[in-house]
C-alpha cells in the first residue's frame, strides 16, 4: 500500500473507483439487492481501465516514482490527484486518462470517487518497484476499457443477508466486522467492533462463494473462518482507554462503499456515540483503504469528541487467545501477535503499525492486548491492521510474519516518492 509523497510539483495520497450505498439503502445487500443470493463475482465498474500497448503518449505527463528503501517494494499502489494531473492535461479529459508504461504499455488502472460526489478525483495503479529503483510512467488521454474478471483483485460489500456483516478482501486475507442486526440475532447475538479474518489460501476472490454457500469454518482447499473474535477486538479492532479501562462502541451503524477495485476498495463505517469517559461521548468515523497484493489494510478513524479528552487515547487491539504470542515496538508503533488456531488449521500472525509516529503505550484487558496511539478531534489516528497464514508460501512461520511486518512499518516511514512534469517540457519520446 503506498501513501506516496510528490517529490517535485505535486502531493499525493490514497484511493479508487466506484461509489457505493449506505448500509441502510435499499438496494446495497448484494450490490443487486439486499437479501438476494449472491453473485460468484463482484459486478465490473466502469472507470477502471486495461488495454494493449500503443505508441506511447506524447503529450500529458511524465510521472516519476522511486523508491528510497533498500528492499524491494511488491504491488506498490501509485495514487495521484487528477486535480494534479488536470493543470498538466487539456480540460475535460479527467475521464478519459490512462497510464502507460515508458513502452508504451497501457497500465491497469482506476479512477477513484474518495468523496462521494460522484465524480473521480484519484488515479490509482500498481507497480513493482526493486530496491531503490526509479521508474517513468507517462499519464495523458486514451481510451479507459473495463477490467476482466480476473484482474479484480479486491472486493467488499454490506452483507445483509448474515445480519449486516460487512466483508471485505482482497487477493491475501479476508475480513468483516458486524452491522446491526447481529446485535438483536435470535440465535446468537453479537456486540463487538472487533475485526474478524478469514485465511485464503487462494488468490481468488471469495466472499461471495463462501457466503453463498454458508460453510466456510472448514478448508476444502481455499481456506476459512477459523478465528475466534467474540466481544474482543479481534485482529485490530479499537476502544477508547481512559487510563483504567477500554471503552467501546456497539455495532457500526452505517456503511458506505467509495472504490471497490479493480485494484484499491474504500469503504467506510460509522459508529454512534458511545462513553469514553465520564461526561465524554465519543463517535467514529472509520475509513479502510485496502490493496491488491498486500497484507495491510490502511485504516483511519476519525473521532467526534463531545466532552474533555484529556488523557484518552485511541486502543486499537489484538485478542488473546489461548497460545497467542505477542511483541510490541513502540517507538516504530507496532503490536504483533502468533497464534494457533483451533482445529490444527495452522497459525495465524496479527499485526497493528501505526502510521502516524510511535505508539504512546501499551494496554491490556482480559481479552485484549492494546497498542495505544493519540486521540485528536477532527484528526484522524492512521493505522494498518494486517493478517498472515503460515499456509501460504508468503508468511510461512513466526519469523516471516515477523519480517512482514517490519517491512510495512518501513515503507509506512519510507512511501514511494512521486514527481509530475508536463511533456510539452520535455522530449516527447521516453
Amino acid at each position: 500500500m503506498s501513501y506516496a509523497r510528490y517529490a517535485a510539483v505535486i502531493l499525493l495520497m490514497t484511493p479508487s473507483c466506484d461509489r457505493g450505498r449506505p448500509a441502510d439503502a435499499p438496494s446495497e445487500g448484494t450490490r443487486a439487492g439486499a437479501g438476494a443470493a449472491p453473485s460468484s463475482s463482484p459486478s465490473v465498474p466502469s472507470r477502471a481501465t486495461t488495454a494493449p500497448a500503443v505508441a506511447p503518449l506524447t503529450t500529458g505527463v511524465r510521472l516519476e516514482v522511486k523508491n528510497d528503501l533498500p528492499v524491494e517494494r511488491v504491488a506498490e499502489t501509485i495514487s495521484v490527484r487528477l486535480d494534479d494531473v488536470a493543470v498538466l492535461l487539456p480540460k475535460g479529459e479527467r475521464s478519459q486518462v490512462v497510464v502507460q508504461d515508458s513502452a508504451g504499455a497501457v497500465q491497469l488502472s482506476q479512477l477513484a470517487d474518495t468523496n462521494g460526489d460522484e465524480q473521480p478525483d484519484e488515479l490509482v495503479f500498481q507497480t513493482r518497484l526493486a530496491a531503490g529503483e526509479s521508474k517513468s510512467y507517462l499519464v495523458g488521454r486514451g481510451p479507459r476499457s473495463a477490467p476482466s474478471h480476473e484482474q479484480f483483485k479486491v472486493y467488499g460489500r454490506f452483507v445483509r443477508e448474515r445480519h449486516d456483516d460487512f466483508a471485505w478482501e482482497n487477493d491475501r486475507v479476508a475480513h468483516r466486522m458486524y452491522g446491526p442486526a447481529l446485535e438483536t440475532w435470535v440465535k446468537d447475538p453479537l456486540v463487538s467492533s472487533g475485526i474478524d479474518v478469514w485465511v485464503k489460501r487462494t488468490p481468488e476472490l471469495v466472499v461471495n462463494k463462501w457466503y453463498q454457500s454458508g460453510d466456510y469454518h472448514r478448508d476444502d482447499g481455499e481456506g476459512g473462518d477459523f478465528y475466534s473474535v467474540g466481544a474482543s477486538r479481534g485482529c485490530g479492532g479499537l476502544g477508547i482507554w481512559d487510563g483504567d479501562k477500554l471503552r467501546v462502541s456497539r455495532n457500526f451503524t452505517r456503511s458506505r462503499v467509495l472504490a471497490n477495485g479493480p485494484i484499491r476498495l474504500i469503504f467506510e463505517l460509522e459508529y454512534a456515540p458511545w462513553a469514553a469517559a465520564a461526561g465524554v461521548q465519543v463517535s467514529e468515523t472509520k475509513r479502510v483503504t485496502v490493496d491488491a497484493g498486500q497484507h495491510f489494510d490502511r485504516f483511519e478513524s476519525t473521532f467526534k469528541i463531545n466532552g474533555k479528552a484529556a488523557n484518552l487515547a485511541v486502543a486499537v487491539g489484538i485478542a488473546k487467545h489461548e497460545g497467542s504470542a505477542f511483541e510490541s515496538d513502540l517507538p516504530n508503533g507496532i503490536l504483533r501477535s502468533w497464534e494457533p488456531l483451533k482445529d490444527g488449521n495452522g497459525h495465524l500472525g496479527c499485526a497493528v503499525v501505526s502510521a502516524t509516529g510511535p505508539a504512546t503505550g501499551i494496554a491490556e484487558t482480559k481479552t485484549d492486548r492494546l497498542l495505544l496511539l493519540a486521540l485528536r478531534q477532527g484528526a484522524p489516528a492512521s493505522y494498518l491492521i494486517g493478517g498472515g497464514w503460515d499456509k501460504t508460501a508468503d508468511v510461512p512461520n513466526v519469523a516471516a510474519w515477523a519480517a512482514q511486518v517490519s517491512a510495512q512499518s518501513a515503507r509506512v516511514k519510507s512511501p514511494v516518492s512521486v514527481s509530475l512534469t508536463s511533456m510539452s517540457d520535455q522530449p516527447s519520446t521516453p
